[in-house]
């Protein structure tokens, strides 16, 4: 599809790059799953290295960041709740921060949450609440 100001995500495709009349790609959920998989215990990945992978792969300028959000949130609850009855769907979502470090406060448990998972396998969290990001996050960033 083709990139309009009034598309939900505009403004932050902009700032990643995208002008309007670009082609952008509306991702599979399961393609956001499979990516978040692959981030190993010690790296982590943003929504904004997700999309731009999936953007490689399609060919495109940018993938939307909002329905990636929102698959990525999806991904860490049904993670949560299948672990909860028992099954391993095998989703390290805690690895995957929001654009700029930031930890997600809508994943199960919220920030405390997150902070914990991620401080358990050795990341520095600094700052509180929607401020809450992992400190020097860059350097251990996923490449894929």
């Amino acid at each position: 599809m083709r990139l309009e100001e009034g598309f939900p995500c505009y403004r932050t495709l902009h700032k990643m790059g995208a002008e309007a009349g670009d082609n952008v790609v509306l991702v599979n959920p399961s393609e956001i799953v499979e990516l978040m998989k692959l981030v190993l215990e010690g790296k982590l990945i943003t929504l904004a290295e997700i999309c731009k992978q999936v953007a490689r792969q399609y060919g495109t300028k940018a993938c939307c960041t909002l329905t990636s959000g929102i698959f990525v949130m999806t991904a860490a609850n049904a993670s949560e709740e299948a672990a909860n009855r028992g099954i391993d769907l095998q989703i390290p979502y805690w690895r995957t921060l929001k654009i700029g470090g930031y930890l997600n406060d809508k994943y199960p448990g919220g920030i405390e949450s997150h902070k914990r998972l991620l401080e358990g396998e050795g990341h520095v969290v600094i700052g509180k609440g929607n401020g809450a990001r992992v400190k020097g996050f860059e350097a251990k960033l996923f490449i894929f």
